[in-house]
């Protein structure tokens, strides 16, 4: 008897370790616009055994829309549980409202999904009560233009300076798109004083840019795999995916930018990075200055290939399914 109490009491002390172990994450994002949204959601939900997710918000545009295709996804893989933050609708780095319209096609895959809804609480006050609560346990991933981040330091400037990370991808800093010069990367430019104000928020910030993220190209090999598994998650981001293909440019690659910032704390090991303080100009442009102390760690280099196979093979392994 007494061995099976031990044996019951280690048992359960493993347990309770393993779970204390998942990485508390909330992730922030403006899904439904570029396709690497979708993949990015796929990881991170495939990814459940490193990561305990705390919710997922929607940022910039259109957000309402954006919540309802991340509801759809949630309802469909039976991770409704996951709840759903909207942030403000923004402009468009135009200034004009978000219209249904280009990229955000993606977005009439669940424009009469009303099964699970977003919660009424915003993005910011969410983030801030989480990142209160669980101070230096957080890692708060930003993939879109930062309008959430911008409203929590408006909100509460010391809340952003608990996330244990702050893990952006955001900004070009020596190389832009296409492999070219730095650029004005599009989630800076999209909201250009919010991303100032991010970048002195005196926060743990890791970012990464376009130097890392805008050559990694998913491949139509993975693609088909990932389409041929007919999982509820890969059935979703297949039909995202149509939907982007069909409205993208002819020349658009589906290049996985935002999986990239998820794949720097699921596999740092792929990464190479520095430190060094950037700061936000007048025209969205991240730039480098050397006479000051680093307020963030930027990655400069990325094993793609073997990024891709890991991200691929985590989608294609996951079982999700309403219960």
């Amino acid at each position: 008897m007494k061995k099976l109490i031990l044996f019951t009491t280690v048992l359960i002390f493993i347990l309770f370790n393993l779970s204390a172990q998942k990485q508390k994450v909330i992730f922030d994002c403006d899904l439904g616009g570029d396709i690497d949204d979708a993949f990015a959601v796929a990881l991170l939900l495939s990814s459940q055994e490193e990561f305990e997710i705390l919710g997922l918000c929607m940022d910039h545009g259109n957000t309402p829309g954006r919540g309802q295709v991340a509801a759809k996804m949630l309802y469909e893989t039976g991770l409704e549980n996951i709840p759903i933050y909207l942030g403000r609708h923004t402009p468009t780095v135009v200034g004009k409202d978000t219209k249904l319209e280009g990229k955000s096609t993606q977005m009439l895959w669940a424009e009469d999904f009303n099964l699970l809804r977003p919660q009424t609480k915003p993005a910011s006050d969410f983030i801030i009560e989480t990142l209160n609560k669980y101070p230096g346990e957080v890692v708060l991933f930003t993939v879109g233009p930062v309008d959430n981040i911008a409203d929590v330091i408006d909100k509460d400037p010391e809340a952003l300076k608990k996330a244990k990370q702050v893990v952006s991808m955001f900004g070009s800093i020596e190389i832009g798109y296409g492999g070219g010069q730095a650029n004005a990367e599009w989630n800076v430019v999209a909201s250009v004083e919010a991303g100032q104000k991010f970048m002195v928020s005196g926060a743990n910030i890791t970012l990464a840019p376009l130097d890392i993220t805008d050559h990694v190209i998913i491949n139509d090999k993975y693609l088909n795999a990932i389409a041929m598994r007919n999982t509820p998650l890969t059935d979703a981001i297949s039909s995202l995916y149509a939907l982007w293909y069909k409205h993208a440019p002819y020349a658009i690659k589906p290049k996985m930018f935002d999986g990239v910032a998820v794949g720097m704390i699921l596999w740092p090991e792929l990464f190479e990075t520095k430190e060094a303080f950037v700061f936000v100009d007048e025209n969205g442009f991240t730039k480098i200055d050397k006479n000051k102390e680093p307020n963030c760690t930027i990655g400069v280099k990325i094993n793609d290939e073997e990024f891709l196979l890991r991200m691929s093979r985590r989608i294609i392994s996951q079982n999700f399914k309403r219960k």
